[in-house]
This record gives structure tokens, C-alpha cells and sequence, in this order.
């Protein structure tokens, strides 16, 4: 569980990257004590050498002596452009090698270094050096290997010792380091998401931004506003639940009292009168048109549109009765409707829908128009290419403002204007999208508004028959 937290990886690396530059600094210093070992071999060889320098003659037991002390077997010394054996011992076999450490070079001195540490079996070697206080040009001896890689050994083992020790305390004081400044302000920063998480409608829950720390600043500032978007959201999401149990018990009633409405209308029908006559096929569509949408309305209460109800019917005959309506709502507005919709152009669509959707459209575009306190002009076209049906809804309102463009289509994203409830947009681009179509703003600006209605062909059936909106019959 350790090493796979933060603090105990981050300890584990200090402690190998500490010891990985202490090998880096192992080898060169093994090879500076290897020089230093010889060195010092010399030193003694020359201070040997003095005895013989103040007596000629010197007993063997002391010369013996001598080069014990020395570590070497014998000692010569070149004076004078002549070389000299100062100091002598029986040496038990031939010199492997010959080491001049008058100026050595630093690779030479590291490679010689590694391969004496390498090379298990002792030999004999031959050392050669200046003298010093200048007791001579060069001296010379001949000693073995042994020792000498003994005592690298050993110095090597204390300088990895050392570097495991070091190694370790400095890991501890960084694993310190990173549990103050780095762990302990993400675990505050985990907990607080834990906390929200359990009661995200709380707001105390949200996290307060106050490392300073410029990385765990900034997490903490875009938690923050994830938080606070995320609060929002589940509070508009209650709001909607709310709101749609209340449409769901209006439309309830509603629909019990368009029912008696459509029973009367019945009545009305037989009546002789002509201006009755070409009313009440508009009335009995508007009531029909009601008490369907207060159906679809308990249906989205209970889960989501109902599938439609896909027929081939003359689109001109939907955009015909849309535009109709819409001029009785726009009154003595000077607003003037165009269409532009070939009379042979058959779409494949639910016509319920389709009307729900031009409506919520249409209407969007009068009120559009009326907020400017100015005429206007508004035109449904449509289109069909092999791959798809297009319909356009283009009005010559003020636009739309920017900052509502990229939540047009959200639920209660409401242009700005007054008694606007935001959901026309939502509803009808939902409905589009239930037609395997899509609902595009086209294009906005002061010049107007153009949305798009784009219905595919891909689902088309040879099967399908032509039939009449309810509210055109």
C-alpha cells in the first residue's frame, strides 16, 4: 500500500537517484585513493631510502625492516642521470604491470582503478613516481597487489555505506517535504470531494480555494466552479421535476375540459350556418391539437415524447395552417407571413409534431419581431435533396444575443425576452431529434434569425401512405 502512494514512490526514487549519483562519484573517488595508496608507497620508499643515504652500510635485518614498513619489495632511485637499487628484497616473481603516476590522466587513473578492484588475483607491479622535496628524478618500487586491493575494498564499502546513509536521510527529509507541501493539501483537496459527493445540494460542501501552491490553486479554482455548476445544474433539475408534476396535473384537468369543449364543438358542427361551416374545421383542429399535447404532455411527465407517428403527407398543408395561426396571434401587428413551399413536396413526419415544431418557431420569430416594436417579415421554405428534407424558418428580428446562442436548445435558456419560458426551443428540438432530424440555428444577427429543420430519408418506405394533418381536413 506504501510504495503505491505518492509520498512513498516519491521516496523511493529520491533514495535511487541519491545513490545512482553517488556511483557516479564512487568510481572516481576509488581511483583518487588507489593514486593516494601509491603515492604514499613512494613517500615511504624515498623515506626508507635515507637510511641507506646516511650510512652506507646497513644491517639486512633493518633493510629488511625497511621495506616492510614500506610495503614494497625494492626501492630505486635515479639521482644524478644514474639509476640506483637503494633498497633491495628477494621479489617473488616477474612485474605484471608498470604505473606511472609522474602525470597520470584522469581516465587512466579510473580505468587502472576498476580493473585492480576486478582482478581478484595478487600481482606484482611496478610503481614509478617523482620523489619529494626533488630527493631525486625518479623513483621506483616494486610491490604487490594484495593489500592494495584490500584497501580499496575496504574504502569503497565505506563510501557505499555512507551514500546508503545519506541516501536515506535525505529521501526521509524529502518524503517530509512532499507530505507537507504536496500529499496533505490533495488529500484536503480528496476529502472535500468526498465530502461534496455525500451532500453536493449542501454549498458549504464546496470547496474554498486556498493553497499557495500555483498548481494546487488552480485544481482547486476549477473544482470550485465545477462544483458550483454542478450545484446549479441539480438545483434547476429539481426545479424541472417540480415543475413538471405541476404541468402534469394542469394538463390533466386541461384535458378533461377540452374533451367537453370538443363535445360541444360537435355540436357546433351542424350547425348551416356558412362562416360557422369554415370555422369549425380550425376549431375542431385547435381543440384536437390541445388535448393531444396535453396527452404528450402526461407521457413526457412519465418518461419523454412519445415516438411519432411517421406518414407522408404535403408539407404545405402543416406550414399552411402554422402560418394561419399565427396571424390571428399577431393581431394588428404589421407582420407579414410568407411561404415558400412547393404544393407537390411530401415529407415523412408525424404531423402532430411537425405542426408542434413550426409553431414553437414561428412564434419564437412573431415575438422576435414584436419586441422590436416594429414590422417585420417572416418565411417558411422548404426543400428536398435524395438524402433529406430541409425546412427554414427566417424572420427579420433583431437576432439573437451571443450569449444565448450555445444554450439555445437547454431547457429555460430563454433569449431574453419578457414572459419567455425557455422550453419552445428545448421541446421542438427534442421532437426533431425523435425524427432522427436535427434543429440547427443557421444562421442570427441584426439582419434576423434563419433555423433549420433537417429531416432524413433514410427511414422512407414505398409503404407509406399520404395522409392529411388532422387540422387541414
Amino acid at each position: 500500500m506504501f510504495l503505491n502512494s505518492l509520498s512513498g514512490r516519491f521516496l523511493i526514487l529520491t533514495a535511487a537517484f541519491v545513490m545512482l549519483a553517488e556511483v557516479m562519484i564512487f568510481v572516481p573517488s576509488v581511483s583518487r585513493f588507489r593514486e593516494d595508496y601509491l603515492l604514499s608507497r613512494l613517500e615511504r620508499a624515498q623515506i626508507a631510502s635515507l637510511a641507506l643515504l646516511a650510512d652506507d652500510m646497513i644491517a639486512p635485518e633493518l633493510e629488511a625492516e625497511l621495506l616492510e614498513n614500506a610495503e614494497v619489495y625494492n626501492v630505486v632511485l635515479r639521482r644524478d642521470e644514474a639509476r640506483e637499487l637503494m633498497l633491495s628484497s628477494p621479489v617473488p616473481g616477474p612485474a605484471a604491470a608498470s604505473f606511472d603516476l609522474r602525470d597520470p590522466g584522469m581516465w587512466e587513473l579510473m580505468r587502472d582503478a576498476m580493473l585492480r578492484m576486478w582482478r581478484a588475483e595478487p600481482e606484482i607491479i611496478r610503481v614509478i613516481g617523482d620523489p619529494v622535496r626533488e630527493g631525486g628524478l625518479v623513483i621506483e618500487v616494486t610491490m604487490d597487489t594484495a593489500k592494495l586491493r584490500m584497501a580499496m575494498i575496504d574504502y569503497g564499502r565505506r563510501i557505499l555505506i555512507l551514500s546508503a546513509v545519506i541516501s536515506a536521510f535525505t529521501g526521509v527529509l524529502l518524503y517530509l517535504a512532499v507530505q507537507l507541501l504536496m500529499v496533505r493539501p490533495i488529500r484536503k483537496v480528496v476529502d472535500n470531494m468526498k465530502g461534496y459527493a455525500s451532500a453536493p445540494e449542501d454549498a458549504r460542501q464546496i470547496i474554498a480555494p486556498q493553497s499557495e501552491i500555483v498548481e494546487l490553486r488552480e485544481a482547486e479554482e476549477a473544482l470550485h466552479d465545477l462544483q458550483e455548476q454542478l450545484s446549479s445544474a441539480l438545483k434547476q433539475k429539481e426545479r424541472l421535476a417540480a415543475l413538471g408534476g405541476a404541468v402534469a396535473r394542469i394538463s390533466h384537468d386541461l384535458r378533461n375540459i377540452l374533451t367537453t369543449a370538443q363535445l360541444f364543438a360537435d355540436r357546433v358542427e351542424m350547425s348551416e350556418d356558412p362562416g360557422v361551416q369554415r370555422a369549425v374545421p380550425k376549431l375542431m383542429g385547435s381543440i384536437s391539437r390541445a388535448v393531444n399535447l396535453c396527452e404528450s404532455t402526461l407521457a413526457f411527465g412519465r418518461a419523454e415524447e412519445p415516438a411519432p407517428r411517421l406518414a407522408r403527407f404535403p408539407l404545405t398543408d402543416v406550414v399552411t395552417d402554422v402560418v394561419e395561426s399565427e396571424r390571428l396571434a399577431a393581431g394588428e401587428d404589421d407582420i407579414s407571413y410568407a411561404e415558400d413551399v412547393p404544393s407537390e413536396l411530401l415529407v415523412r413526419a408525424d404531423p402532430e409534431q411537425l405542426y408542434r415544431i413550426l409553431r414553437n418557431l414561428v412564434r419564437n420569430a412573431r415575438q422576435a419581431i414584436q419586441s422590436t416594436g416594429k414590422g417585420g417579415e417572416i418565411q417558411v421554405s422548404g426543400v428536398e435533396t435524395p438524402e433529406e428534407w430541409t425546412i427554414l424558418i427566417e424572420d427579420t428580428g433583431p437576432g439573437l444575443p451571443k450569449k444565448v446562442q450555445d444554450i439555445l436548445f437547454q431547457p429555460f435558456a430563454t433569449s431574453g425576452r419578457k414572459n419567455g419560458s425557455g422550453l419552445g426551443l428545448a421541446i421542438a428540438a427534442e421532437l426533431v431529434k425523435n425524427h432522427g432530424g436535427r434543429l440547427e440555428l443557421d444562421r442570427t444577427g441584426p439582419e434576423g434569425t434563419v433555423f433549420a429543420i433537417h429531416l432524413p430519408r433514410g427511414l422512407e418506405t414505398l409503404s407509406d401512405t399520404v395522409r392529411q394533418p388532422q387540422a387541414a381536413q
